[in-house]
């Protein structure tokens, strides 16, 4: 009786014995496809369909690093790569679906490509949940080509008209920085979240180009975009929306994850858009007051030589938006790490005041000229940077030909992640390397060491634009601030985890601190 409802049906047999044929057969491909092409570098073996992205689909409490003393943490992709690289060496692959990842995972490697293979590795992959935020342009993820090329050239000579890399733009970080310090002085010996203050003054020294304009810390539009952007930075590399990579339908989901980032979009859309149609709106052609401006100039221009030009509003959109998001998120998350450093250790920030102190004093606000003579301060801000490289994955390359490196083949279309983290934390480079010593910095004169491996803004074609810039706010105003203040971490406060929270940068966990007026 156990096999009569089969058996009831005229040919059960050959029809089941065609099932496990294909079934076999089905079992066959997968594990053919699964098979890496002959010549890549090594790596965990992928899964069929899906390759390694197993790792991103396991539930938060199964997804383990591995840690001093045996203790769990949630997963963050830069530890859990270079943890790899401890396996499979500096260069490894891995897939996602069946599209080869490249990690590199010492200077060498990173070097090599970026700048040994500039031109096949300078390309930006195609992303499904980049392509939809950003179709395709902008400076930051748009492809390598004449269109790129023309757009950054344009953007670069722009914003050194309006300041970037000059001292003409002193005055406008000096000037933001009192409305920090009026800020900080409201909490006297209170604990504070510096977050908000920090994110808000930074943002405002990279909208006085782009925009024109800063915006008041009470604004409530400015607020709200600030925190939607950092929401967006984080989600988008959650496990649940870095699905949409393998089915991008899942975009469009109406509800988790998928709902808020489509909101998000929106949300900043209409903010950036209504600031370049008041731009337009309002603009004087013979003094042109910002970016959005000489854009606008630009397009107009175009449009009397060439029909086919790749200037346009919608264009511009999508460059400040990149201006607007790289230029705020990087270094207010640097100068907040910044913070959180001294804090935690009061016998480095003790020399920094020391050096203010002698190289300033307490009468004059801090200028670039300065920075020369203050190598101890040059070199924690350093070390800073070395410890929590705020993007730590870097911005992913493309591989726009088959290429060779270190021996290894690789394919046209792989994407290449340059693991900046692991750089970084190289033990075969950096002495001590989970220790946080300034002095790694300075040769046996107190002078400052340049090396050539201390890479966090990246390096070859694709290396960040805003570098200048940022390394003024950062001298500027973590000088400024530690020439007003004293920063104390609270003593009855539980010290933050230091690997830092995930996004697309690497940004503190939430702290209180304490600012003591010097």
């Amino acid at each position: 009786m156990a096999g009569s409802g089969l058996q009831g049906w005229p040919g059960w047999e050959p029809a089941w014995g065609a099932l496990l044929a294909a079934a076999g057969l089905l079992l066959g491909l997968c594990w053919l496809l699964g098979r890496p092409p002959r010549g890549l570098p090594p790596g965990p073996r992928p899964w069929p369909l899906v390759g390694n992205f197993g790792f991103a689909l396991l539930p938060g409490r199964l997804r383990q690093r591995w840690l001093r003393g045996g203790e769990s943490r949630p997963l963050s992709p830069h530890l859990l790569l270079t943890g790899l690289a401890q396996v499979y060496g500096s260069v490894f692959c891995l897939f996602v679906g069946s599209r080869p990842m490249i990690v590199l995972s010492d200077f060498e490697a990173v070097r090599q490509a970026l700048v040994g293979q500039a031109e096949v590795f300078s390309d930006r992959p195609s992303v499904p949940i980049v392509a939809m935020l950003t179709k395709k342009k902008g400076v930051v993820f748009a492809p390598y080509g004449p269109v790129w090329r023309q757009q950054r050239k344009f953007s670069h000579s722009t914003l050194r008209h309006f300041g970037l890399g000059k001292h003409s733009l002193e005055p406008k970080i000096i000037e933001e920085l009192e409305y920090v310090k009026e800020e900080m002085l409201k909490h006297g010996k209170d604990p504070f979240n510096p977050f908000p203050v920090i994110s808000n003054s930074v943002s405002n020294v990279i909208c006085s180009m782009a925009f024109g304009r800063r915006f008041d810390y009470e604004d409530i539009e400015f607020k709200i975009m600030l925190r939607l952007m950092s929401r967006a930075l984080e989600i988008s590399v959650s496990s649940h929306v870095l699905l949409v990579n393998i089915c991008p339908w899942l975009y469009y989901l109406p509800f988790g994850l998928f709902r808020e980032l489509r909101q998000i979009e929106l949300d900043v859309t209409v903010f950036l858009k209504k600031i370049i149609a008041q731009h337009r709106d309002t603009l004087d052609r013979e003094n042109p007051r910002d970016f959005i401006d000489m854009y606008l100039l630009q397009v107009e221009e175009e449009r009397k030589s060439s029909s086919e030009s790749s200037f346009n509003e919608d264009y511009l959109f999508f460059i400040i938006g990149d201006l607007f998001v790289a230029g705020t998120d990087t270094t207010t998350n640097t100068l907040l790490w910044c913070l959180l450093y001294m804090s935690l250790h009061p016998d480095v920030q003790e020399k920094v005041h020391a050096e203010i102190e002698v190289t300033i004093g307490h009468d004059r606000a801090p200028s670039l000229a300065d920075k020369a003579r203050m190598p101890f301060t040059e070199a924690t801000i350093m070390e800073v940077q070395r410890m929590t490289v705020v993007v730590p994955l870097s911005v992913p390359r493309m591989a726009s030909e088959t290429a060779i490196l270190q021996g290894y083949t690789i394919p046209k279309g792989s994407v290449i992640v340059p693991n900046l983290w692991s750089v970084h934390r190289d033990p075969n480079i950096w002495e001590r390397p989970d220790d946080f010593q300034p002095t790694r910095f300075l040769d046996e004169n107190g002078q400052l060491i340049k090396r050539e491996t201390f890479i966090p803004f990246g390096i070859g074609k694709r290396v960040c634009m805003g570098e200048q810039l940022a390394k003024m706010e950062l001298f500027l105003m973590f000088v400024n601030l530690m020439q007003n203040f004293t920063f104390l971490y609270p003593e009855s406060a539980t010290k933050p985890a230091m690997e830092g929270r995930f996004g697309l940068t690497l940004a503190p966990f939430p702290f209180n601190i304490i600012a003591l007026k010097r």
